[in-house]
């Protein structure tokens, strides 16, 4: 859930600071343009204060007085333009120079034929558009020259931009910094954000796969997290506790109830022995009473085997699987011999896994069995040890008929057995028995269809020690 969550939170974090990062990007890059500008537009009120007084060409008896003003004007242009790099005209309406420097003339089109043109209609200064970093434009800002409350000619300035879009940039990177650090905080604050959140439901999801395999003790430690994360915490305990007293009271149920039915059993099955004392040897109705006086009370063992599996607490030991899973084999090879069956171990000699060694036994024990149950005669019983990096595993295939692909969904269940099967002696409780052993200890058992028939019987066991070792 962490993978999911917290990208959509970094994602969301990225997109508001980005949204308030291109604004600020984009109000420094028009606050340095403005401030340019308004530079310019000082430095043209200036000149045009300059030329208002040389408004007409130099003809007539005031022409040495508008001569010298002009030239007062030209070496002001001149310097202006040494000084700051930037070239200045002053231009009568008709485009005609009146004094310029860096040999300026109105440009004939764009930005600057623009400002001269919105200058000379009396609209005031020009807003230039603005200038991007990338873009390698000029700066043109024009004032009128007003005389007698007519416009009689226009002063120009033509800006590099070179400096202006470096401060822009230099701007735009301290913002991109400050967004970076912005982020890596954020990402920070996310990780502890989600960790905080997400430890509740972590904790909750190992203590469900705790119970799940049957370590129904386990309980969420309510500490930590939103509010209602704890409350969930409380009330997953408060179930966890109600489905323990209820497993608790079946189990004592099944066991008392198994304990208490066998002497009656007994008994019956002890009158039964004394008729057929009575009875002609042979009597075919007293041999299917017997026989199924005794499957009854192995039915009632099993149930009372199942119920202390479930209830019993493992004895966790490092075991030799491989070992234990060979002196199994060699236990049930006589009998197998007996019904005409091939019964190998195959795969590793050693293996080490955390298992109760007795329930492990009873486990491979009840799976061979049953192997060999639905195994015919000429077929073969493998029993393979493997071992990974967290597992161990027992594997135990026959060459039986094996079982439909829904049937294997079933198979394992208490009492249920296959209806192709019913006539192999049985309780169908062995391997909800299995199970239940392996459980306790973290053990799982899986099954599947064995090619080219038969089934499948895989034993799992953990090979890392298991948190109370």
């Amino acid at each position: 859930m962490r993978t999911r969550l917290l990208p959509l939170l970094i994602v969301l974090m990225a997109g508001v600071l980005l949204a308030l990062g291109f604004p600020l990007a984009a109000s420094l890059a028009a606050a340095q343009q403005q401030k340019v500008v308004i530079d310019r537009i000082d430095d043209t009120v200036r000149f045009a204060g300059l030329a208002q007084y040389v408004t007409q060409r130099p003809t007539g008896p005031g022409r040495l007085r508008e001569d010298e003003r002009l030239t007062t004007l030209e070496k002001q242009l001149v310097r202006y333009h040494d000084v700051y790099g930037i070239r200045a005209g002053v231009f009568y309406r008709d485009g005609d120079v009146m004094a310029n420097a860096g040999n300026f003339l109105v440009p004939e089109e764009g930005e600057g034929d623009e400002a001269f043109r919105e200058a000379l209609a009396g609209r005031g200064s020009h807003d230039p558009r603005q200038v991007w970093p990338w873009q390698d434009r000029r700066l043109y800002v024009a004032s009128s020259v007003i005389r007698d409350g007519d416009v009689v000619a226009v002063v120009v300035t033509d800006s590099p931009t070179e400096k202006m879009r470096e401060e822009t940039l230099h701007g735009w990177l301290v913002i991109a910094a400050g967004e970076a650090a912005a982020m890596l905080l954020a990402i920070g604050a996310a990780l502890r954000l989600t960790g905080w959140v997400l430890k509740p439901v972590r904790v909750l999801d190992a203590t469900t796969h705790d119970i799940a395999t049957g370590r129904l003790k386990s309980r969420v430690a309510a500490a930590g997290g939103p509010p209602e994360l704890r409350r969930l915490a409380r009330s997953f305990n408060e179930m966890a506790d109600h489905v323990q007293d209820v497993l608790e009271q079946q189990r004592a149920f099944v066991a008392d109830a198994s304990h208490q039915l066998r002497n009656p059993l007994s008994a019956l099955l002890l009158r039964i022995e004394l008729l057929a004392l009575e009875l002609p040897d042979g009597n075919e109705e007293i041999a299917s009473v017997r026989t199924e006086g005794k499957r009854l009370a192995q039915v009632l063992d099993d149930l009372l085997d199942l119920a202390l599996a479930e209830h019993a607490a493992a004895d966790l030991k490092l075991t030799d699987i491989g070992e234990l899973a060979a002196e199994r084999v060699d236990a049930w090879r006589p009998l197998a011999e007996d019904r005409g069956v091939e019964l190998r171990c195959a795969g590793l000699a050693a293996a080490t896994a955390w298992a109760d060694p007795v329930a492990l036994s009873s486990a491979l024990d009840a799976v061979v069995d049953n192997a060999l149950k639905f195994t015919p005669e000429g077929e073969t019983v493998t029993v393979t040890v493997a071992a990974d990096g967290e597992h161990a595993r027992v594997v135990v295939a026959d060459g039986g008929p094996g079982l439909a692909e829904e049937e294997l969904e079933r198979v394992g269940d208490r009492f249920w057995r296959s209806g192709r099967h019913q006539n192999v002696k049985g309780s169908g409780l062995g391997l909800s028995i299995t199970r239940a052993l392996l459980a306790a200890g973290g053990g799982s058992l899986s099954f599947a269809q064995n090619t080219p028939h038969g089934l499948r019987v895989t034993v799992t066991l953990p090979r890392s020690a298991p948190p109370s070792s």
